[in-house]
């Protein structure tokens, strides 16, 4: 059930109970529970946090704790399936589900008692209505009953065959409903999409009740450009909720001219700012960033003789020296920084990168510490996808929610150090695939598989970066090919998952086109293909178009999914 008053139907229901919270493993979902977190602090609430990195992990974490509390609150998982057929709780535990999947299991959006769904009412959910999904049960009891004994045999006969007809009638009745039930929950659950950032879900809330703070606002904002940097939304939706937040930004962090108001340099303070493309440009080098974001490197195609060329025309059509570019961006001669961005925008457009400006926020420490919010994403993904092991399974998660604090920039800029090794693996990736002739046409999608044995390829057993690294080497083919139909072709990727049990890792993501509407069939289509073939998948990841697969299944599974999408 949807809950339209999160303040009354959710907060001051759990503000006096034990709450278990479950966090999946994104930027966004990390972002949400410092919100609420933060909150929690203010009204000594008590709460669990456990991190769940797919279903398996949601189970057990239910099952350990299910005696101990009646109130769960899930973070970016359990909206897409039926959470209560899963988990089987008690009648008096209730779920509170705060989740950017779409689109949202019908069970969960009909369930008026146990499940409350905190989702933003603005967006476009298309719900089925209840009476096309849910049928009453009386009319099988209606039909089974028995008919009553007429007085006269011939009365009974004519009775019985009204009866006979009138049943006859209902079945096909019943057919049809079922078959429209069947088409309707087709049509609604064949896509998977993302809604509203969680964090801003949240930090709505915190407003509501006048609790918000500069910190939850940042926390708001990176959770909405997670989203945009890993293609969950569409440039349309990105620049709305900007919109959005720019007005939370307006009010909190506005200078007054006089010196009694003016806040110290010292202060958090976020700005609305126009920032190039460019992926951690502040924190690297010019010339490094250029080469490693997947927008300048597609759209000049680096890969080759010809795009280094192309790139070197590019830094003279600026008049920027080479020595200047290569150097750290925080060294470079601060008569170039000043025009950097207009310069950059010009020679871009001339070079047929229109888009090189982005809408954004950054944030100020003092005078040393800036970053851009794109900058934490990266080095918060990194940091929860780290594949060097430091103990527990939840280090990486624990890490990853402490580097949003800016009392700890010394983990952030470890983030930092370690974004820009996975940025230079994805690209040296893309680059070797596309030199080597890896990414082939298989009909209806383009497939690419990469070897045990590749460099970095360790690093792309986790979701995050497979799916980064999919989206880049999608962007870049698709610049690459003279063939205008695999231009508009969705891709397959897979990735060694575990050597010793023989598994792989594989991830499906829509065509590259304009008009992207950001809508992933594959999750669906993975389903039907293990169920025909057999094949021993594990849906295990929040993200349906994610899934694991045995190698040696590997061949009849891509064969069932090319037969079922052409």
């Amino acid at each position: 059930m949807f809950v339209s008053d999160c303040r009354r139907e959710f907060y001051e229901l759990i503000v006096t109970q034990r709450v278990l919270l479950l966090v999946a493993s994104d930027v966004d979902a990390l972002c949400a529970c410092k919100i609420l977190q933060a909150l929690f602090q203010c009204d000594h609430v008590q709460y669990t946090l456990v991190p769940v990195s797919g279903w398996q992990e949601l189970e057990t974490a239910f099952l350990e704790h299910k005696d101990q509390f009646k109130y769960f609150v899930l973070v970016n998982c359990g909206a897409n399936v039926d959470l209560l057929e899963m988990l089987q709780p008690e009648e008096d535990t209730f779920f509170f589900v705060c989740d950017s999947h779409r689109p949202i299991n019908v069970v969960n959006v009909y369930n008026d008692t146990q499940i409350k769904l905190l989702v933003k009412q603005d967006d476009d959910l298309d719900v089925p209505a209840y009476d096309d999904i849910f049928r009453d049960e009386e009319d099988e009891e209606e039909d089974s009953e028995n008919e009553s004994e007429g007085s006269e045999p011939s009365e009974k006969r004519r009775r019985f065959e009204e009866e006979v007809i009138e049943r006859t009638m209902k079945r096909r009745q019943r057919r049809e409903w079922e078959a429209r039930r069947r088409e309707i929950l087709f049509d609604y659950e064949q896509y998977e999409y993302h809604g509203t950032s969680s964090a801003m879900v949240m930090f709505d809330l915190a407003w509501i009740m006048s609790k918000d703070l500069n910190d939850m606002l940042w926390w708001a904002i990176v959770g909405l450009t997670d989203q945009w940097v890993h293609d969950k939304i569409t440039q349309m939706k990105y620049v709305t909720d900007i919109g959005i937040l720019q007005r939370h930004v307006s009010r909190h962090n506005h200078r007054n001219e006089d010196e009694e108001n003016s806040l110290s340099i010292d202060c958090m303070r976020i700005a609305f700012e126009y920032d190039l493309r460019l992926a951690l440009y502040q924190h690297w080098s010019l010339y490094e960033s250029l080469c490693n974001t997947s927008y300048t490197s597609a759209s000049l195609k680096l890969w080759s003789v010809q795009g280094q060329k192309r790139l070197q025309e590019f830094l003279a059509d600026m008049g920027l020296p080479l020595k200047q570019v290569k150097q750290k961006f925080n060294s470079m001669d601060i008569s170039l920084k000043e025009n950097l961005r207009e310069m950059i925008e010009e020679s871009a457009n001339k070079f047929g990168m229109k888009d090189l400006r982005v809408q954004t926020f950054s944030i100020h420490f003092g005078f040393k510490n800036k970053f851009s919010a794109s900058d934490i994403v990266y080095a918060t993904t990194s940091l929860m996808e780290n594949i060097e092991k430091e103990g527990p399974e939840t280090t990486n998660f624990i890490k990853a929610l402490d580097s949003l604090s800016r009392g700890n920039l010394d983990k952030l800029h470890q983030g930092l150090d370690l974004a820009k090794k996975q940025l230079r693996a994805i690209q040296q990736t893309v680059a070797s695939c596309i030199c080597t002739n890896l990414v082939i046409s298989q009909g209806p999608f383009l497939y690419c598989s990469l070897m045990e044995g590749t460099p970095d390829v360790k690093l792309f057993s986790k979701p995050v970066s497979l799916c980064l690294l999919s989206k880049y080497l999608l962007k870049s083919f698709v610049s690459s090919t003279k063939n205008k139909r695999c231009k508009l072709l969705p891709l397959v990727m897979a990735a060694p998952m575990d050597v010793e049990q023989g598994t792989v890792i594989m991830v499906g993501i829509p065509p590259e086109t304009e008009s992207s509407d950001k809508k992933n069939f594959f999750g669906r289509a993975f389903e039907k293909a293990a169920d025909s073939t057999n094949s021993r998948t594990l849906h295990n990841h929040f993200e349906m178009s994610i899934i694991e697969l045995k190698t040696e299944d590997r061949s009849k599974f891509l064969d069932a999914l090319i037969s079922l999408l052409s």
